[in-house]
């Protein structure tokens, strides 16, 4: 195996995306994802056995394609990687399954590792050096956490995540509410460009100082949809025509107000100047733009991978796992399973 610069192909299959990636070393050699977002958009949300059924199909000409960008074959991978959790467990065997039965068959080693981990590792493809200590702020459809990276393959801590509904899971219902299609992120996206983030003061979960003593960096976004669904029932129940824009553009600021105030007041409690961004919801303009504006203030640098490392994909596992290899860490053994609540501390499973 070349430990210096390792060949290793990542598979992803936590969610409704079959992401295949092929990496050496630090360098990006194909980003492969085939969705299955059309075959859950008729039902508004993520079907765990229409997304796992969606991964057997599409794993095999997803890995041919991945292998033909990046010009290489399997005989000469030096690794075969994998999301082992968290996810939706169906859907994370599929991938486990697949990953060992490639190992096996090719001779290699196998690195099952953690998916959250995975979305730090992603800007490590953008041929940059990560700095240590970050803090970083992780927002997709099924995870809001803020972690603290001491180092990316050995010392990662959960400082807070959500207590109940993620940010994409509230976007996704939200759009709903107001009678826009799946997914709900880019659809309240377009909605609130003209709209008035400030028309409505809709609440921020867990910010009062009440809450700072035990969930200071915890996110709660149950108490927004309520609020949401409610003004709007208000509304309807009234005969008023129903503002989508303002609501939208509302809504979508006081998720962001949350999240970039907690993970600023991260930086500035634990004196960590960096703060690293990833997560597919991380692809909210507003996000990005309130994040660059406020850490620019606050003197805390951003990092933000490509937008397309920061949905669900093979080419983040593969990074992680190359780092791993680099680091001189052994392998997996094959008596791993899938671990629909793996802790982001675990940041490979070994058994």
């Amino acid at each position: 195996m070349n430990r210096d610069q390792p060949l290793v192909l990542g598979i992803e299959t936590s969610c409704d995306e079959t992401g295949i990636g092929i990496v050496r070393g630090r360098t990006l050699l194909s980003n492969t994802i085939a969705s299955s977002m059309e075959e859950h958009a008729r039902y508004g949300g993520v079907v765990p056995e229409v997304a796992a059924r969606a991964h057997l199909e599409a794993l095999q000409p997803a890995i041919e394609r991945a292998l033909a960008e990046a010009s290489v074959t399997l005989d000469e991978l030096d690794a075969v990687a994998v999301t082992s959790g968290p996810g939706l467990a169906g859907a994370l065997m599929v991938g486990v399954g697949a990953a060992k039965a490639l190992a096996v068959s090719l001779g290699v080693p196998l690195y099952a590792v953690n998916h959250l981990v995975g979305h730090i590792a992603a800007d490590l493809l953008t041929g940059d050096e990560v700095e240590y200590p970050t803090v970083a702020l992780l927002v997709s459809g099924g995870h809001t956490s803020l972690l603290l990276v001491r180092d990316l393959v050995s010392d990662v801590e959960l400082l807070g995540e959500t207590m109940d509904d993620a940010a994409g899971e509230a976007f996704d219902k939200i759009a709903r509410i107001l009678g826009l299609p799946y997914p709900g992120g880019p659809e309240i996206d377009r909605a609130a460009a003209t709209g008035d983030p400030a028309a409505i003061r809709f609440p921020r979960g867990l910010s009062r100082a009440s809450d700072m003593a035990e969930h200071r960096y915890d996110f709660s976004f149950s108490g927004l949809k309520t609020a949401v669904a409610r003004w709007v029932e208000q509304r309807e129940a009234a005969g008023d025509a129903v503002a989508v824009a303002d609501v939208a553009a509302s809504f979508r600021e006081a998720v962001v107000d949350v999240l970039v105030t907690k993970a600023l007041d991260a930086c500035a409690r634990l004196d960590v100047p960096r703060l690293l961004l990833g997560g597919g919801v991380i692809a909210n303009r507003r996000l990005r733009d309130v994040a660059r504006e406020r850490a620019a203030a606050a003197g805390v640098a951003v990092r933000i991978p490509p937008l397309s490392l920061c949905t669900d994909n093979g080419a983040m596992i593969a990074a992680l796992a190359a780092q791993l290899i680099m680091a001189g860490r052994p392998p997996s053994t094959l008596a791993f399973g899938a671990d629909s609540t793996l802790p982001v501390t675990d940041i490979q499973v070994m058994a």
